[in-house]
C-alpha cells in the first residue's frame, strides 16, 4: 500500500478509524470466521463525511476498496487481497429516527436488521424483512445485496422495502436521496441503481426504510404434503383462503426435515418422518379462525396428510427454528450452498435432475433441498464430505446449467459476489451484462469499488 495514501489517510479520519498490523488479528472476511482479513488496512468510518474523505482519498490513488457490511454473505464478496483496504461500515449503527405516522425509520448502514426489528416492535410497527442471519446482517449490507428472507412472498425483497438512501461514490461524492415518501415519481429512481449493486457502484451510509403495523396474530402451520402437485396446489389455497395475509410458504424436501429434527439437532419433528415434501405456512395479521379454517379444508381436499398448528408463540418459534437451522449442514464440512431461483412447476424435475446428476458422478453425496417455494427460491445444498477437492466446478455446473432452459437464476437473493460471476450468464444476456459494465464505468471509472464483483 502507499504510504503517501497511508499519510493522507490517518490526517483525515481520526485514529479509532483506522486498524492496521497486529490489530487486524481476529478480523475476519465470512461469517464463519474461517478466512482471516489478508487486506493490510481496515478503516472504520464513524460517519459519512468520514466514508466520503476515506473514499476520495482512495480514488485519487487508485486504491481498491472492499466493503464490509456485518459479514454474513455466501458468494465471497467480502474477500480480500494484500493489496485491498477494506471499509467497515461497523461504527455507523445509529437509529436515527422511527416516524410511527410515516411508518419509515431513518438508519445508519451499519445497524443489524434484528436492532431495527426490535426498534420498531418498540413502536407497534415492523420492518418485514427477516432471515435467518437478522443478529448479524446490517441493513445496508441486506440494500447492497437486495436481499430476501421469509417472507417476499408477501412484502417483496428489500428494494420495495426502501424509500431512499444516502450513497457515497467511488470519488467520494456524496449522493443524498433519503427521500421518505411512498409515492414520488420525480425523475430516475436512482437509488434502484445501488440496491443489489453488491457495493460496486457506490457505498450505502444511511436509509429510508418502509415500516409496516405489528400484525395483531401470528399463525404457523407445519404441514406433511403427499406430493408436490399437491404442494402446489396447497399453496394457492392457502393464499386464497387467507386473502393475502399468507406471509411465508416455505418448502423442506424429507432429507433437510430429517437432518434438522434428528440430534445432534436440537428441533424436534412437528409431524411424523416419512413423507415427501414438508411446508411451513405462515400468516400475519389475520383471523385465527381463518386460519383454521384454511388448514381444515387443506387436510380434509388431501393437500396435507397430516399438520401441527402452533398454538403459542413458543411453538411458532420451535416451528420456525426448524427452517433457520441451517448450520446442521455443515456437521461435515463447509457445504456447497446455492441458490436459485425457477418456475415453481420445473421444481421437482429439476431437484430430480440434479440429484441424479450428482449421484452418477458421486453416489454417497448428501444433498439437502429447502427454501422459499412461495416466491421460487430453492436452497440447494451439497456436503463435500468425500468429495474430491477439484470438484466444486462440476458441481456448479450439475446445478447451474439446467436453470438456463428454465429461465431461471443463478443467485435468487445471496447476490454474484466473486463465486458466481462466471455462471451469470445463465441468468442475464450479453446486453444486459454488457449495460451493467456501462454503469460501472460510469459510477466507479477506476474500478476501486469492490472490484471483480458481478462483473
Amino acid at each position: 500500500m502507499d504510504s503517501a495514501l497511508l499519510a493522507r489517510l490517518k490526517m483525515a479520519l481520526p485514529a479509532e478509524a483506522i486498524v492496521q498490523g497486529e490489530a487486524l488479528a481476529g478480523r475476519t472476511e465470512d461469517w464463519l470466521h474461517q478466512r482471516p482479513v489478508r487486506a493490510q488496512l481496515l478503516l472504520r468510518p464513524g460517519t459519512t463525511a468520514e466514508v466520503s474523505a476515506a473514499l476520495k482519498l482512495c480514488h485519487g490513488a487508485g486504491q481498491p476498496v472492499i466493503v464490509h457490511a456485518g459479514l454474513s454473505g455466501l458468494v465471497h464478496g467480502a474477500d480480500t487481497t494484500p493489496s485491498d483496504i477494506v471499509l467497515s461500515l461497523e461504527r455507523l449503527r445509529r437509529i436515527e429516527s422511527i416516524d410511527p405516522v410515516q411508518r419509515i425509520a431513518v438508519v445508519e448502514a451499519g445497524v443489524t436488521l434484528q436492532e431495527l426489528q426490535e426498534a420498531a416492535e418498540e413502536a407497534g410497527l415492523i420492518f418485514p424483512l427477516d432471515l435467518g442471519a437478522r443478529g448479524s446482517a446490517t441493513l445496508g449490507g441486506n440494500a447492497a445485496t437486495n436481499a430476501g428472507g421469509n417472507r417476499v412472498l408477501r412484502f417483496g425483497m428489500t428494494r420495495e422495502m426502501v424509500l431512499g438512501l444516502e450513497v457515497v461514490l467511488a470519488d467520494g461524492t456524496v449522493l443524498p436521496a433519503m427521500n421518505r415518501l411512498i409515492k414520488n415519481n420525480s425523475g430516475y429512481d436512482l437509488k434502484q441503481l445501488f440496491i443489489g449493486s453488491e457495493g460496486t457502484l457506490g457505498v450505502i451510509t444511511r436509509l429510508v426504510l418502509r415500516l409496516r403495523e405489528k400484525p395483531q396474530r401470528q399463525e404457523v402451520m407445519f404441514a406433511a404434503v403427499p406430493g408436490f402437485e399437491a404442494l402446489a396446489a396447497l399453496l394457492k389455497h392457502m393464499d386464497r383462503a387467507l386473502g393475502g395475509g399468507l406471509s411465508a410458504f416455505e418448502v423442506m424436501w424429507p432429507e433437510f426435515y430429517a437432518l434438522v429434527t434428528t440430534p445432534p439437532a436440537a428441533g424436534r419433528a412437528p409431524v411424523p418422518h416419512g413423507a415427501p415434501f414438508y411446508a411451513l405456512v405462515e400468516s400475519l395479521g389475520g383471523a385465527s379462525d381463518r386460519f383454521q379454517a384454511a388448514c381444515e379444508s387443506a387436510i380434509e381436499s388431501g393437500l396435507v396428510s397430516d399438520a401441527a398448528v402452533a398454538q403459542s408463540q413458543a411453538e411458532v418459534a420451535a416451528i420456525w427454528g426448524l427452517r433457520d437451522d441451517v448450520l446442521q449442514t455443515a456437521r461435515w464440512g463447509l457445504p456447497f450452498a446455492f441458490d436459485v431461483s425457477l418456475p415453481i412447476r420445473d421444481m421437482p424435475a429439476y431437484v430430480e435432475r440434479v440429484r441424479g446428476e450428482l449421484r452418477a458422478n458421486w453416489p454417497a453425496i448428501r444433498l439437502w433441498v429447502f427454501g422459499h417455494m412461495g416466491d421460487g427460491n430453492l436452497h440447494v445444498v451439497v456436503s463435500p464430505d468425500g468429495l474430491p477437492a477439484e470438484a466444486r466446478p462440476r458441481v456448479e455446473r450439475i446445478v447451474y446449467e439446467p436453470l438456463q432452459a428454465l429461465g431461471g437464476a443463478v443467485s435468487a437473493e445471496h447476490g454474484i459476489g466473486l463465486e458466481k460471476k462466471g455462471w451469470l450468464r445463465i441468468s442475464r444476456s450479453p446486453e444486459e451484462i454488457a449495460l451493467m459494465r456501462v454503469l460501472k464505468q460510469a459510477l466507479d471509472p477506476k474500478g476501486i469499488l469492490n472490484p471483480g464483483r458481478v462483473v
